[in-house]
């Protein structure tokens, strides 16, 4: 991850790189669709292999930017991939992706706002309610919040227990009408529909129940822990739900 704001610091990369990346997404603002959606690939597999960020600055088809304050993440396939969940709960289950995908699906469809300033407007998102999977779990009374973590094995993100609760919250499967990619935090993302993006953490990996809310990867570095679109980090967004 991840979506809320470009590496702070990264190795240098040389002129002709960058150069030939700017021509590139100064084509996809006038390519075709087909086009566009190579670009959008392009540069999610380019995010991967960039710790400066750079990529996070070019238009793709899709409307997204690509961040990541990892400089490379490991890819998770269905036989791969697991979703761990523990803490102050009195059931902890660890779930496969074929397993997530058996639950019952919740879709909506909201804006997605970043707290950069761009906005993706009426984007599909599909998964299961996050308050199943606790439900399932069995949250101890002691349990007032809940920690995020992600395979890319950097990026942390926490919500109170009630915020988690909420019915637009979901541990997200698809995006767009399509399975989750790599590059859009893949397989399995979390998706916090009125809070900015920088809280629906990527690559998501553990769901642990705790009794405070712990901050995550941005909040340590000066974002709001409560990320209210429109309502924080000093922005009047229009609010995405």
């Amino acid at each position: 991850m991840n979506d809320g704001h470009p590496q702070e610091r990264g190795t240098p990369v040389g002129r002709r790189v960058f150069l030939g990346t700017l021509a590139v997404g100064a084509l996809g603002v006038v390519a075709a669709p087909k086009l566009q959606r190579g670009l959008e690939g392009f540069l999610g597999g380019a995010a991967d292999k960039d710790p400066t960020g750079l990529t996070g600055l070019l238009p793709n088809g899709g409307g997204f930017r690509y961040y990541s304050v990892a400089s490379s993440v490991p890819r998770k396939s269905a036989d791969t991939y697991r979703l761990k969940i523990d803490g102050l709960v009195d059931r902890p289950t660890t779930y496969t992706l074929d397993a997530l995908k058996a639950l019952p699906q919740t879709r909506m469809v909201r804006d997605v706002q970043c707290v950069t300033g761009w906005r993706v407007p009426d984007t599909p998102f599909e998964g299961v309610r996050l308050s199943r999977l606790l439900d399932a779990a069995g949250v101890r009374p002691t349990a007032k919040a809940v920690r995020f973590t992600c395979f890319d094995g950097t990026y942390t993100e926490s919500l109170t227990l009630a915020q988690a609760r909420r019915a637009d919250v979901l541990v997200a499967l698809r995006m767009q009408d399509k399975d989750l990619s790599h590059s859009h935090g893949g397989p399995v993302r979390l998706y916090v529909a009125p809070m900015y993006f920088y809280k629906s953490a990527k690559w998501l990996s553990g769901i642990t129940l705790t009794d405070d809310v712990e901050p995550g990867y941005w909040e340590e570095r000066g974002y709001d822990i409560d990320a209210w679109v429109g309502r924080s980090n000093g922005r009047d967004d229009a609010p995405t739900s």
